[in-house]
């Protein structure tokens, strides 16, 4: 019990990383599924490319190769949360891309011809019509993209971020008790997940979209 009274804090700054990456990934995932579905050719292979690349690497050498450009470039003050974020955010990116262009893709061209039929121009189809309906079809694999990513954070303690991974280590060193702390933080992990995913079915719930 100790144990997860003294990791627990650190829950904050694991959430913080997660809704963060999240977020970056959200916005730039959708803005490469634009690209892929309807961008002319050299943004279409731009996006995939980018998407490809950064899901054949592991998530641990984005988390290194971002902390040392950060670092290096002294990019928002060298900040070790800034790198766990762009790394984390980076690889959601791709991932959130390959989510929002299915579920894009999975409305059909008539959508897209129906609203241009009604005078509206491509940009507002898109955010009038075609983006809502795929977000909301998206949900489901966007609330795994979510677990993910939460997990993931803990790989950011390889490059001194104190979220709960790391918070878990300290305690671990300082009383030998390896097992116990890492049990401790395995049962936050697997709170903070379930929270998630509950959250998340709800909202599936909440907004589903039959087509």
């Amino acid at each position: 019990m100790r144990c997860v009274v003294y990791i627990l804090p650190a829950a904050k700054l694991t959430l913080l990383v997660t809704v963060m990456s999240l977020a970056m990934g959200f916005v730039l995932g959708m803005l490469l599924a634009v690209a892929r579905v309807y961008g002319g050719p050299v943004l279409r292979f731009a996006a995939a490319s980018y998407s490809r690349v950064v899901r054949s690497l592991p998530t641990l050498v984005m988390v290194f190769a971002l902390y040392y450009v950060v670092l290096m470039t002294d990019f928002l003050g060298g900040s070790r949360l800034a790198s766990a974020v762009l790394a984390l955010g980076a690889c959601s990116t791709a991932y959130q891309s390959e989510i929002f262009r299915g579920a894009i893709q999975s409305l059909g061209s008539g959508q897209m011809l129906a609203a241009r039929s009604l005078g509206m121009s491509r940009p507002v189809a898109l955010r009038s019509v075609i983006l809502p309906q795929a977000v909301r079809l998206a949900i489901p694999a966007w609330s795994n993209e979510a677990a993910i990513v939460l997990k993931d954070s803990s790989l950011v303690s390889a490059v001194g971020t104190v979220e709960l991974f790391r918070r878990a280590e300290h305690v671990a060193a300082a009383t030998h008790d390896w097992l116990t702390a890492f049990l401790a933080v395995g049962l936050i992990y697997f709170c903070l997940t379930f929270l998630t995913n509950r959250a998340l079915d709800w909202v599936e719930r909440r907004y589903r979209l039959k087509v």
